[in-house]
């Protein structure tokens, strides 16, 4: 009974873990399993101390699915098979040219026995315990708060089905442009995910492509390359990676992104990446991660009709414990079309400042509040968003399309392309023919601007006030 429970949580770790980690780690040891203690026997102290450290949890989680308790684990040294290899040790003859009696010259030679490192140490594994990475993750929003409607009714039946783990793919991609609703659904994957695992503290990552990055420089700085590979190939099960499109015309990190995704396809993990752009439209991606991003599920999140837009706003406004009129409800709808968040922050501020005020929501105070956000009705064409452009940093048609790379220049040519984006149907390669560029300048002249204003650097703020003072 004893030996049949040790082999049951030995075939879920073999499932879980990786097959090099667990040959070595885990296959060396035995077990006995008495009043809910489960107590395992290594061969000696090194494999003992190494699975204490690193292991324990990791094996507690499979008992717990294996017998459906948490027994105690306690790891102890087998001193039958120390000592047998001890003796094995003594018996072995020895090497060639190491005296085992007199030294030259008549004394006794002291001749340390030869250090052979295990193979353990010879592979230098690292940590698979529940990684940083996946600590104290603040799950921000669920999907009962999410509003669907004609435009993101798919995504959200995808994202549900991977919790659900009825999507057929282990893989997910997200895209729309920004404000759309990516990060909502991420985050409720990830809430429902963590909320169905069996294990204590559940491996979920999730954060953003350039937060990915930056742990990538400080590991290859600190020459921690290994435990970094380790922390996302072997200790994640589920990858939750947003703005991907920040890897563009960065091929070291685009390496080593396409080695994570190809580690957790391998181990049946769970991947959703999202992004502003589409696949297609990536500008110098290597193509088998393009190959990649594509393999999964991907799900288009388009720009909400107004019916969708108005029952955001009754249910933000609920949620804030508000009475919002019909009026007032329609106008934001109707003012506010193509950034949801922009939407909810407006809302936000107008019942904030109702507040303070101590006044009614009425339509004047909605219509003064309306000024300070991104206003698309009627929608701006192409021409009167050049000529915004050129009024606001100074310059004439004729040098915004010139090859000038002078920083007010490429600044303004950056800004026209981000608001060509979001306020025409123009393609990315249209909008940068009008301009004289390729679409590749104008994926990378966006994703400046949006950078820069999701950053509230000094920079970006100029370019929000920029963007938002846009009018037909």
């Amino acid at each position: 009974m004893i030996k049949d429970v040790w082999n049951d949580i030995l075939k879920t770790l073999e499932k879980s873990l990786n097959p090099g980690l667990f040959t070595i780690w885990i296959r060396p040891l035995s077990a006995r399993y008495e009043n809910g203690v489960l107590t395992l026997l290594a061969p000696n102290d090194f494999v003992a101390g190494w699975v204490r450290d690193r292991l324990l949890n990791v094996i507690a989680d499979a008992a717990l699915q294996t017998i459906g308790s948490s027994p105690r684990v306690e790891v102890k040294v087998d001193a039958a098979q120390t000592a047998k290899t001890q003796a094995a040790a003594a018996e072995a003859p020895t090497s060639p040219g190491v005296s085992s009696g007199m030294a030259r010259g008549g004394g006794r030679a002291n001749v340390a026995p030869p250090v052979v490192s295990s193979p353990q140490q010879q592979m230098g594994l690292p940590i698979v315990q529940t990684p940083e990475v996946c600590r104290n993750v603040r799950w921000r929003f669920r999907f009962e708060d999410f509003v669907t409607g004609p435009s993101n009714e798919l995504a959200l039946a995808a994202s549900k089905s991977m919790c659900h783990n009825t999507l057929l793919s282990d893989h997910l991609f997200l895209c729309s442009s920004p404000g759309l609703g990516k990060t909502h659904l991420l985050h409720s994957i990830g809430r429902g995910l963590s909320a169905a695992s069996n294990r204590a503290n559940p491996r979920v990552a999730c954060l953003n492509s350039e937060q990915f990055a930056s742990r990538f420089v400080m590991a290859m700085r600190a020459n921690e390359l290994t435990r970094f590979k380790a922390e996302f190939r072997e200790a994640v099960d589920v990858l939750l990676l947003e703005d991907v499109h920040f890897f563009q015309g960065k091929e070291k990190m685009q390496d080593e992104l396409l080695g994570t995704l190809k580690a957790l396809q391998e181990r049946g993990c769970k991947v959703v990446l999202t992004s502003s752009f589409r696949p297609k439209e990536l500008s110098n991606v290597d193509s088998q991660l393009v190959s990649r991003i594509c393999s999964g599920f991907m799900a288009v999140i388009g720009t909400p009709d107004f019916e969708t837009r108005r029952r955001i706003v009754l249910r933000k406004a609920e949620a804030m414990g508000a009475q919002v009129s019909d009026d007032v409800s329609n106008l934001l709808a109707e003012r506010i079309t193509k950034d949801i968040r922009q939407l909810e922050g407006c809302l936000n501020n107008l019942v904030l400042k109702a507040r303070l005020l101590r006044q009614n929501l009425s339509m004047e105070l909605a219509w003064d509040m309306l000024d300070n956000y991104t206003q698309t009705n009627p929608r701006p064409d192409y021409d009167q968003i050049i000529n915004f452009v050129c009024r606001t940093y100074g310059l004439t048609q004729d040098q915004l399309r010139s090859k000038s790379r002078k920083q007010q220049v490429v600044l303004a040519r950056d800004t026209a392309f981000f608001l060509a984006r979001n306020h025409t149907d123009l393609s990315l390669a249209a909008i940068g023919e009008r301009l004289g560029r390729r679409h590749s300048t104008v994926i990378k002249g966006i994703t400046k601007v949006e950078r820069e204003i999701s950053s509230l650097t000094p920079l970006g703020r100029q370019l929000k006030q920029t963007v938002e003072r846009m009018t037909p």
